[in-house]
């Protein structure tokens, strides 16, 4: 994907930035800001000034690239939304729930805000999260500050192309978005993050082939390997969920990070649902094994340093909170 930075750009491009753009564009830059909300008198109408104010923050930085892409995605947890929102929770909204397997551990971790800043421009992000810092000001406190880039043709640092198997057309809105049975919460999202570090020197020691099979896709073309009819079963495997009413889907926008002269290298992940129990079982499967004790090999190589849980509201919904 490729960013135009050009002034000129046809008015064909002025669209309205949607602050809650749960399918946004794949873009070069992101940023993952989690905050949390302080305990002292006013702080949290403070935040909910600002999350309410988001649409306009948005277009503000935005307007000066459009073709940039620009947009900024809110989730809310559980600990805070009854307060700042003055509503019921969603009916799915928790706390992470810590998945504890016999190697390996997704490990549970402190949360209020997320605020998922993307576009094709890093200079955008940034401007977009130092105005939002500022007007949060010391009503909250920084949690977690992971900046992630686009690496080559959306792969990870293992070497794969990551988000494959994200759904497209009518199926995104029908993953992604919650309908009818939270009528209260409709056009909203369950949204799951982790940050994970990857052991790259104990992964390049692994074959190509092996690689591919801990993963379940050729490295090269990106084409599926066939599931294995028993025993171990890969990453891609362990990640499809299934019952009596088809396959459930989830969006991801992971995005790699690291340092290379700090030897930092990870993937964050961000999961996108309709339904929180879909990207839960998907991780019970990783981190417990299908059948038990057969985990995801990609836990050998990639630890799971956070785990939060919130739900993005809809548009409308967010910028209610004013009144």
């Amino acid at each position: 994907m490729t960013a135009s930075t050009s002034s000129d750009q046809s008015f064909a491009g002025r669209v309205p930035i949607a602050p809650q753009q749960v399918d946004a564009p794949l873009t070069r830059s992101a940023i993952f800001l989690v905050v949390g909300v302080v305990d002292r008198p006013g702080a949290m109408d403070t935040v909910r000034e600002v999350v309410a104010g988001l649409e306009g923050l948005v277009k503000t930085v935005g307007f000066r690239d459009l073709p940039a892409q620009l947009s900024c995605t809110v989730g809310i947890g559980a600990r805070v939304w009854p307060e700042l929102t003055g509503l019921s929770t969603p009916a799915e909204l928790h706390p992470f729930k810590e998945v504890r397997g016999a190697a390996h551990t997704a490990v549970s971790t402190p949360g209020d805000l997320l605020f998922h800043i993307r576009s094709n421009r890093q200079d955008m992000c940034f401007e977009l999260e130092r105005l939002l810092l500022g007007g949060l000001g010391d009503a909250v406190t920084t949690i977690d500050e992971t900046s992630g880039f686009r690496y080559f043709d959306a792969r990870d640092l293992l070497g794969f192309v990551d988000g494959t198997a994200n759904p497209v057309g009518p199926n995104l809105p029908a993953s992604t978005l919650v309908g009818d049975e939270d009528p209260q919460f409709v056009g909203g999202s369950y949204v799951l993050v982790q940050k994970y570090l990857h052991q790259m020197s104990s992964w390049a020691k692994l074959s190509t082939e092996q690689q591919e099979a801990i993963i379940g896709r050729r490295k090269a073309d990106d084409l599926e390997l066939d599931d294995a009819v028993e025993g171990q079963k890969s990453h891609k495997t362990l990640n499809t969920i299934t019952d009596d009413a088809g396959e459930h889907d989830i969006l991801r926008d992971n995005m790699p990070f690291g340092s290379p002269g700090q030897g930092e290298f990870g993937t964050y992940f961000i999961g996108y649902a309709r339904h929180l129990w879909v990207t839960e079982k998907m991780l019970e499967r990783m981190f417990i094994g299908d059948p038990p004790g057969l985990h995801d090999r990609i836990l050998d190589f990639s630890e799971a340093r956070t785990g939060c849980v919130f739900f993005a509201p809809s548009a409308s919904l967010l910028a209610g909170l004013a009144g």
